[in-house]
């Protein structure tokens, strides 16, 4: 198992702000929006690590769409929001200023959209690297506890997650998340190859 190096970690850093980049790009488009999207900062940790560092959160649901991809590398994609974030962005993205804190199929489907729409870029970027195709799932919306996340992915203790802190600002709104990438076993190897092919 490859160790990521320092230039390892900022070159994943920049592809991710790539994606995000271009997803900001999209949503700015879809709803009029002035919306910038950036990664200031990532980690990489292991399965285990990332499980344990979590348990001191306790369980507070948090608004999650994710889905899975499978090719030369597979695993989860998650945007992670805490639902005050949630609801705020869903505030901003729809127009609507309602006080309820239920959010009912409408706005679960715009979340799920937005999710989708950064996601998607994300791991376009990636794959951009491996110059192969990755096949996606669905996106999935979930209120639930990171821990529990971590519990429900069907995967081994070595696999990498790589946690980046995602900056949104709509309408100079700033509104924070995280981008989590859960990659099975070797798939981060493949990745760091990928970088190190291109830039060699």
């Amino acid at each position: 198992m490859i160790e990521p190096s320092a230039d390892d970690v900022d070159a994943i850093r920049e592809l991710i702000n790539i994606g995000v980049g271009r997803a900001a790009g999209m949503l700015n488009d879809i709803t009029g929006c002035s919306i910038r999207l950036k990664v200031p900062s990532i980690q990489i940790v292991d399965l285990a690590r990332f499980a344990d560092g979590t348990k001191s959160d306790g369980d507070t649901p948090l608004s999650t769409v994710s889905l899975s991809f499978r090719g030369p590398m597979s695993g989860l994609a998650a945007l992670v929001f805490p639902p005050e974030s949630a609801a705020k962005l869903i505030i901003l993205m729809t127009r609507e200023n309602e006080e309820s804190r239920e959010m009912d199929a409408m706005r679960i489907e715009t979340l799920k959209e937005v999710g989708n729409i950064i996601i998607n870029a994300v791991m376009g970027s990636i794959a951009n690297v491996l110059k192969q195709h990755l096949n996606y799932s669905l996106p999935d919306y979930q209120e639930l506890g990171i821990w529990s996340l971590a519990k429900s992915l069907h995967t081994k203790v070595d696999d990498r997650v790589v946690i980046a802190n995602a900056h949104f600002r709509i309408e100079e709104t700033l509104i924070e998340g995280n981008i989590l990438l859960i990659l099975e076993l070797g798939s981060m190897d493949t990745l760091i190859g990928s970088i190190h092919s291109v830039n060699s």
